[in-house]
């Protein structure tokens, strides 16, 4: 378990101090910034734990197309934590939009004491640096005003800004300096991009937007203006974070050796987040952001789901399709089609008629299984609709031209809630009451919510149509390109202009407080639109993809970013959206899809059907895939937990377990689960086979237990890979908790446990596993009910191997009912030809053979795999398992 942010910040300044540095920057760039623009440092003071300056604006500013320069500015420098630096710049003397407290709440500066701190002064600059910290601030001061941030213990700089610093009304500008050679960055998202790996000359324009996902290098649905930078040469995989906490719209231009931001509001806000591992980074993140939602156990099965179901029958044929497929089949989703003329809230009297649809969400939930639907947030403007009526009495809408704005989605003509505003949040949740008053959703999908807008409203003001435009939808298109107007007001007078990339989040936030309020259970919801931090409250999926061997490659990148940006509960729409799939397609689509983190099958109207059952080829790829994603749910689902708990991605980069490899940083055609299942997808039509990368050790196939790689460095390797397979590996060293897979994940979770232990290069292994109800709102915690199971395996001199049990902690009742009936041993040493193997457990001989077979032990010589069955050990009570050679 990671210590707690409180424990990290008492630990960081126990000897905190205050460094001296002297830095010039050279005076040609000091020339250059002269004409370019650029501040002076005209006073520097200390308060506590916080630097702060004031700047002057120096010379004629630069820009002037884009309007006046601030003339003053203030910059805050604290170290927040031990491994986290925050740096401010604002205007001076002038409030300016922020990302509100209520959104990301931050500790302010003054919160962290560095009473034992001493400060020098020096002419050229000031540095903060604590001796517990890695990171060091360096406030340069002379000629013109530029910082670094640098790590202590190597002197590696990790931001260094140039001295040509824009800070306009409505444009800020930063370009901070990289080392090229060095530097592989990742983040910066929503994008749909050819490779995981940032490319060099490539802008990332962040402004949430309704452009589908087939889009190549476009702005999405989500804004994240956060990277993770790994470093390879002397130090390979230190790495380090940075956030640039900020709503409005802007450009990160990335030109491989800088990075430049183009800004075009509130201020400049950043966060460094020392690492020094990539997993590191993430859990300092997210202890800002807020952790990943913990999802009920259920999401974690197999979602079906199409634009188009025509009517109820429709969607009993898809439920009975699989049932007679056999293929697993946990949650039904319905589109828009189930609304009445498109509004929220309603069924349509005729295709989904209450007390039908009721009836089929009982017999649904009778047999295990579960029913989502989708809302968007636009509210038809229709004077004899319920929810129209209550929204317009409570006045919860946004504002435009003091009035409610005006816009046209699905049902027509429409007003959205403001959910800046505190009673647009009751009236979303009594909303949600009403309608599971009628029909019991188990979890609710909210779509079109960047917010998109079918009109494009008018252009009135340096508000619409600011003075630097971003480069929206790769044409650079106004603000208020489909979507509302950036001079739409929010509640309190905030404008839309500032706000615009926080919508989703905030609906996010409202739609997962109202389900649980509503039936008191862990919620389950899934977000087209996010921003930092959605991940406390919604899972994501990476939107209007198409039915390309494009998309499906792509698919990795994206759901990899999103576990970097603290959303961990991801995936993309199996067999594509939009566009006609093909068999082939849609069999290697399940092949992958059966290991995102969120794994559902969806199409668009009009597009051929693409349920799993409808192609035999496509039904064999399910059952063998979607079979082994449920005997994995245990540890999927121990994934979450440490997702909720340190912000670890679930679905990871190589390079996550194996920073060193500097091999790993481009790898985005295969990923891992946790820190050692990994997936190598076929993703080219035709293809019988897949060049996979295998970093040093031992990787086993998960489908026949055979050793396919044993090296000391990391290798390419051509892997079979008939139609209807997957190859799926686990590295040496990693014990999986595992059950016996069934169609439901009710009914899987209760068969049997079985172990299966991986043993790396030097006859160790470790696993562990979470255990609770899977829909209690708290996932551990002090007051849940929870068991926290760790498992270790160990070799001795004669061959033998004990795998022990350690309960780390258990208030969950069941875990003394469930047991592990079996234990798989992977990479033994062959026995000697004559010796005997033996069963211990807890001390006592179980079963022994001399021919390798027995009741209760299995041998493959040569293959190095033990298999002991026959077991019932209770997951709550601790155990050894010894297999010996007499």
């Amino acid at each position: 378990m990671a210590p707690t942010t409180a424990a990290r910040t008492r630990a960081a300044f126990l000897l905190p101090i205050f460094l001296l540095a002297v830095v010039a920057w050279p005076g040609a760039a000091a020339a250059a910034a002269a004409q370019a623009g650029g501040y002076r440092v005209v006073s520097v003071a200390r308060a506590g734990g916080v630097l702060s300056a004031r700047l002057q604006l120096a010379g004629g500013g630069a820009r002037a197309e884009l309007g006046p320069d601030v003339q003053s500015l203030s910059l805050t420098a604290s170290l927040e934590t031990d491994s986290r630096l925050h740096v401010r710049i604002t205007d001076a003397d002038h409030q300016r939009w922020e990302v509100p407290q209520d959104i990301i709440p931050r500790n302010p500066p003054h919160h962290f004491s560095l009473a034992a701190s001493t400060t020098n002064t020096s002419p050229r600059s000031r540095v903060l640096s604590a001796a517990t910290s890695d990171l060091t601030f360096t406030l340069h001061t002379s000629p013109f005003f530029r910082f670094t941030v640098s790590r202590r213990s190597s002197g590696d700089v990790l931001f260094d800004t140039s001295p040509h610093l824009v800070f306009k009304d409505k444009y800020l500008e930063l370009t901070t300096a990289l080392p090229g050679a060095t530097a592989s960055l990742y983040g910066l998202g929503e994008h749909t991009k050819r490779t995981f790996r940032l490319q060099r000359n490539d802008t990332f324009t962040l402004w949430n937007a309704d452009i589908a996902a087939s889009n190549l290098d476009l702005n999405l649905y989500g804004s994240h203006p956060f990277y993770l930078d790994v470093r390879s040469g002397a130090g390979a995989g230190a790495s380090h974070g940075v956030l640039l906490l900020n709503s409005n719209g802007m450009d990160i231009e990335y030109g491989g050796s800088y990075l430049t931001y183009k800004v075009i509001g509130g201020v400049l806000d950043f966060y460094f987040f020392a690492g020094q591992t990539p997993l590191d980074v993430v859990d300092q993140y997210t202890q800002l952001i807020g952790r990943p939602a913990p999802m009920p156990y259920w999401s974690f099965g197999f979602h079906q789901c199409r634009y188009g179901y025509k009517n109820l029958a429709d969607l009993e044929g898809v439920v009975a399709g699989y049932a007679k497929a056999r293929i697993p089949l946990e949650v039904m989703w319905t589109d828009i089609d189930y609304m009445d003329a498109f509004k929220d809230f309603t069924l349509d009297p005729v295709n989904f008629p209450a007390g039908p649809m009721r009836r089929f969400v009982d017999r649904l939930h009778q047999n295990g299984q579960k029913y989502v639907v989708i809302l968007d947030p636009g509210i038809n403007v229709n004077e004899t609709y319920g929810t129209f009526i209550r929204g317009m009495q409570q006045d919860v809408f946004l504002k435009w031209n003091n009035s409610n704005y005006l816009g046209k989605v699905w049902p027509g003509y429409v007003y959205f809630p403001d959910f800046l505003n505190p009673r647009a949040a009751t009236f979303w949740a009594k909303e949600i009451s009403l309608f599971r008053r009628t029909l019991p959703v188990d979890g609710l999908w909210i779509d079109m919510n960047e917010i998109s807008n079918f009109i494009d409203p008018p252009t009135l003001n340096t508000i619409d149509d600011p003075p630097y435009r971003i480069n929206n939808s790769g044409v650079h298109r106004p603000l208020n390109n489909k979507t509302v107007p950036a001079s739409a007001v929010h509640y309190g007078g905030v404008r839309e202009y500032d706000a615009h990339n926080l919508y989703g989040f905030l609906e996010a936030r409202a739609t997962h407080g109202a389900l649980i309020a509503d039936t008191g259970r862990r919620p389950f919801v899934l977000s087209r639109s996010t921003f930092v931090g959605s991940g406390r409250y919604t899972a994501h999926w990476t939107g209007d993809n198409a039915a390309t061997w494009d998309d499906l490659r792509y698919s990795i990148n994206t759901m990899l970013s999103f576990g970097l940006f603290g959303i961990p509960m991801v995936g993309a729409d199996i067999c594509g959206f939009s566009g006609n799939t093909t068999e082939e397609l849609c069999s290697r689509w399940i092949q992958l899809g059966a290991f995102y983190p969120f794994s559902r099958d969806h199409s668009a109207i009009g597009t051929i059907r693409r349920e799993l059952y409808l192609w035999e080829t496509v039904a064999r790829s399910a059952r063998k895939a979607l079979g082994l994603r449920y005997r994995l749910l245990p540890y999927i689902y121990t994934l979450m937990h440490e997702a909720h708990t340190t912000g670890a991605p679930m679905a990871r980069p190589l390079f996550f377990s194996y920073p060193k490899d500097v091999n790993t940083y481009g790898v985005d055609r295969q990923f891992l689960l946790g820190r050692g299942v990994l997936v190598s997808p076929v993703l080219k039509p035709g293809a019988t086979a897949v060049d996979a990368y295998f970093p040093a050790g031992r990787w086993f196939n998960l489908f026949d237990y055979s050793l396919t790689v044993a090296s000391v460095t990391g290798k390419r390797v051509t892997l079979p890979a008939p139609v209807d397979t997957v190859n799926v590996h686990v590295a040496g060293g990693n014990i999986l908790p595992m059950q016996r897979p069934a169609v439901t994940t009710s009914r899987s979770r209760q068969n049997v446990f079985h172990l299966v232990v991986a043993l790396g290069e030097d006859g160790e292994a470790d696993g562990e596993l979470f255990l609770d109800d899977g829909e209690s709102p708290e996932m551990g915690g002090e007051h849940g009910k929870w068991a926290l199971v760790r498992f270790t395996c160990g070799t001795g001199p004669g061959g033998g191997v004990t795998v022990k049990s350690h309960v780390v902690h258990d208030s969950y009742g069941p875990s003394r009912k469930l047991v592990v009936g079996k234990v798989v041993f992977l990479g033994l040493r062959s026995p000697a030809t004559k010796g005997e193997l033996a069963v211990f457990v807890n001390g006592v001989k179980a079963a022994n053979s001399t021919t390798g077979r027995a009741a209760a032990l299995g041998y493959r010589r040569g293959g190095g795999v033990a298999q002991v069955t026959g077991l019932s050990l209770p997951i709550g009570k601790e155990f050894e398992l010894k297999v010996a050679m007499l």
